[in-house]
């Protein structure tokens, strides 16, 4: 560590003002990679009974990735303790990740109850099986074949599915996304 880290780390462990405070504030690479250091286990604890542990690495990084990156979120911190305000910008984040969680757990329970997933057909809904049929073939991208298999047709969880397809939760929700938006309009075009 070079003299200039090291001042920065005692600053850090002393005090949360003065230098530190405007190097961190001006975005500074060692002011911020101290404050990954010495925080990381604390916006860790702040959420561990929230999320799981591939939620909560993901939050984790989200919340200091915008650190780097945001200059007003960096500005907005105007104390006494950088801890508290990390723990409660990680909490708020948890807490909006894991309602998502949640509401896309009650969007799949009445897709599941219709018959419109899984290997269960029954004659009631052939014709739903033929429309998804026809949006696999037709409308469905191939790089997003395997997602739709494994989410819609295994109806794997979004935790699941992601191990499943050696991807993270956050890239196989986006992905799904993406195939929502497809589905939908798929199904209106094919109302009309």
């Amino acid at each position: 560590m070079n003299d200039s880290a090291a001042r920065l780390t005692e600053e850090l462990e002393t005090s949360e003002d003065g230098l530190w405070l405007e190097a961190f504030r001006r975005g500074d690479r060692e002011a911020l990679e101290q404050c990954y250091r010495r925080y990381y286990r604390v916006v860790e604890g702040a959420i561990g009974t929230i999320l799981g542990l591939a939620d909560r690495e993901t939050v984790i990084h989200e919340v200091f990735l915008r650190l780097l990156t945001e200059h007003e979120m960096r500005q907005s911190f105007t104390g006494p303790s950088l801890g508290a305000w990390l723990a409660t910008i990680a909490r708020n984040r948890a807490v909006d990740v894991s309602r998502r969680a949640r509401r896309e757990d009650l969007v799949s329970e009445p897709l599941d109850r219709a018959g419109l997933t899984g290997e269960g057909w029954d004659d009631g809904t052939t014709v739903a099986r033929l429309l998804l049929d026809r949006f696999r073939s037709e409308h469905l991208p191939p790089a997003l074949a395997p997602l739709f298999e494994a989410r819609f047709m295994r109806e794997m969880s979004q935790r699941e599915a992601a191990q499943y397809l050696g991807m993270r939760r956050t890239t196989l929700a986006y992905q799904e996304l993406q195939l929502r938006r497809r589905l939908r309009i798929f199904m209106l075009e094919t109302a009309e």
